[in-house]
């Protein structure tokens, strides 16, 4: 496993889901976590009471936050070239293909990806579900489920257990085309 890869999830404000509220990353290299990296986004729209509830992040809370667009400044380098790790992954990629739209951002139009919860159900059966909460408890990890940085450690954690399985990440991997917002067939 030569190649960077970016576990990622994110929260959003509201039912539209393009915008979010915060984002958190594991940078995993050489089958090993190096960096985590969680920070509140200030999505420049409204919330709803739900995802308030959900997420317990407030308007007031990201007021003073960095904005997608100069976020991104920071992001598109640890992206670029990395695969992009998610649990239901195609909500996070959607999340982020809808805000690089909504910001006038170019980036590429494809993304390779994987998806944790595809291969949780390959390396990990036997559970009743394959929720990230679910999957935390199964491996004793701690999470604050619903809180952007807890959820991408946990799923990066999620994804090293399922390679010391034995999975592969090749025959899980996918393409994600962000202007249509959906995966391509290979």
């Amino acid at each position: 496993m030569d190649q960077r890869i970016i576990v990622f999830d994110v929260e959003t404000p509201n039912a539209c889901n393009d915008r979010m509220s915060a984002i958190g990353l594991c940078e995993i290299v050489d089958g090993e976590i190096t960096r985590d990296l969680y920070t509140l986004v200030n999505p420049e729209t409204h919330f709803d009471a739900f995802n308030v509830a959900l997420t317990g992040i407030t308007p007031e809370m990201v007021s003073n936050q960095p904005t997608f667009d100069r976020l991104w400044l920071l992001l598109e380098p640890l992206f670029q070239g990395s695969l992009l790790v998610a649990h239901n992954a195609t909500f996070d990629l959607t999340v982020l293909a809808r805000c690089l739209r909504a910001y006038g951002i170019v980036w590429q139009q494809y993304v390779d990806y994987a998806c944790t919860v595809q291969l949780s159900r390959r390396y990990m059966p036997g559970l009743p579900n394959h929720k990230l909460n679910t999957l935390s408890d199964a491996l004793g990890l701690e999470l604050r489920h619903h809180h952007a940085g807890s959820d991408a450690r946990a799923c990066g954690e999620v994804l090293l257990h399922c390679l010391r399985q034995g999975a592969s990440l090749r025959q899980f991997r996918r393409i994600y085309d962000l202007d249509a917002c959906r995966t391509c067939r290979r």
